[in-house]
């Protein structure tokens, strides 16, 4: 998606121009894990933040029962009756509006027909979480015109639903819920079996850094969903070994140290890094709320590896975006953030810290790869809101 940040009142002027009546606005933010990775599915722990970068959803009914939606960073306009909606993704940008669509209509909410004009600025295939920025800020701009509420956890279910059973891609619920419930200046602590969350506040002296490989990934392509069928394999494993397992959530390190050596390697692998992520994400809200960034870089670290050598997302590009940060002095924490194979990295970094950080690690990448990187240096930020 390209970075076109159009202000707020400006998609609403360019609504008028292409509809005639004045819009709802509404917007939703993606998102930057700070640890815990790939254990949102696994019924586990995740402590993303929701930042600046937003999807915004211009949206007014119309008088008939069509559904016209318009991108700007597409150039493109499509038009489908709601009552004869595509059944299948196609796959196309629009998929993720049709997707929640379908899934507000099979919850029985009536939706009007309607106008949308769509921008953001969420980069695409940066593992930020665009799409499910798209999908929350739909569901809500849907939602709006249609006089009907659901609750937070309701919404992040029914957008996850429209990724995982219309577009395909099998994720878990964190970047849905997080777009919702986001709090400026904090991080967001999510039980994802229960939804059970709580705010956790950011230091005041560290900044969140992102850097962009410009490596784009596709959560919807194979590798992804074959990580999730490795953990379901090794849930399966463990479930006939100790009753009331339902997922990786249910087992210890010390579990798996009992039971690992009649495990298939790569399941056995895939599995270590969950459990002991849902470990090391708990231990890293601890260390938050103790001040103690040395220790939460640290896990970032560990984390890292154990996304490299264990669950195999990582890639070259990623590696050394990390080593490169890691040399940087005021540099707490590196990690990958997002699903893998390609996408940002998240640094924690001293605010005295971020010019040098920038400009060393932009220049060392550059070198390297002849790519030329995406530095963001974001703040926490506040969930899905309606604008005007």
């Amino acid at each position: 998606m390209e970075q076109i940040a159009r202000p707020t009142h400006e998609l609403a002027r360019q609504f008028v121009q292409q509809y005639g009546v004045k819009p709802l606005m509404v917007e939703a933010p993606g998102r930057v894990n700070l640890i815990g990775e790939h254990t949102d599915y696994n019924d586990g722990f995740v402590l993303p933040a929701a930042i600046q970068f937003l999807t915004r959803v211009a949206i007014a009914r119309r008088s008939d029962r069509r559904l016209v939606i318009a991108s700007e960073n597409y150039s493109e306009q499509v038009e489908f009756e709601i009552k004869q909606l595509p059944a299948t993704a196609r796959p196309h940008w629009s998929d993720y509006v049709i997707g929640v669509a379908r899934k507000l209509e099979e919850r029985g909410i009536d939706l009007p027909g309607a106008n949308l004009l769509i921008a953001g600025d969420v980069p695409l295939g940066a593992g930020l979480s665009s799409s499910a920025s798209l999908e929350v800020a739909a569901c809500d701009a849907f939602l709006a015109i249609s006089n009907a509420k659901l609750d937070a956890a309701e919404m992040a279910r029914l957008c996850q639903r429209a990724e995982n059973e219309f577009v395909g891609a099998r994720c878990g619920i964190m970047d849905q819920f997080v777009s919702v419930r986001g709090k400026k200046d904090h991080a967001l602590l999510l039980d994802c079996r229960s939804l059970e969350y709580r705010h956790v506040p950011l230091p005041e002296d560290v900044r969140l850094v992102i850097c962009n490989t410009m490596v784009r990934h596709n959560l919807s392509g194979g590798e992804y969903n074959q990580r999730r069928k490795e953990c379901e394999t090794g849930v399966y494993f463990f479930a006939q070994r100790k009753p009331g397992v339902k997922a990786l959530r249910d087992i210890s390190v010390r579990d798996l140290q009992k039971w690992e050596a009649g495990m298939p390697q790569i399941v056995r692998k895939r599995c270590r890094h969950v459990i002991t992520e849902d470990e090391r994400v708990i231990k890293a809200v601890r260390a938050l709320e103790e001040q103690d960034v040395s220790l939460f870089g640290n896990l970032m670290g560990e984390s890292h590896a154990s996304l490299r050598d264990d669950f195999e997302v990582s890639c070259d590009e990623l590696d050394l975006m990390v080593e490169l940060a890691v040399r940087v002095e005021g540099v707490y924490g590196a990690r990958m953030t997002g699903g893998g194979f390609g996408g940002c990295t998240i640094n924690l970094v001293n605010p005295e810290a971020v010019e040098d950080f920038q400009a060393k690690v932009a220049s060392g990448y550059e070198r390297a790869t002849g790519r030329k990187p995406e530095v963001y240096v974001c703040a926490a930020a506040d969930g899905v809101r309606r604008v005007m």
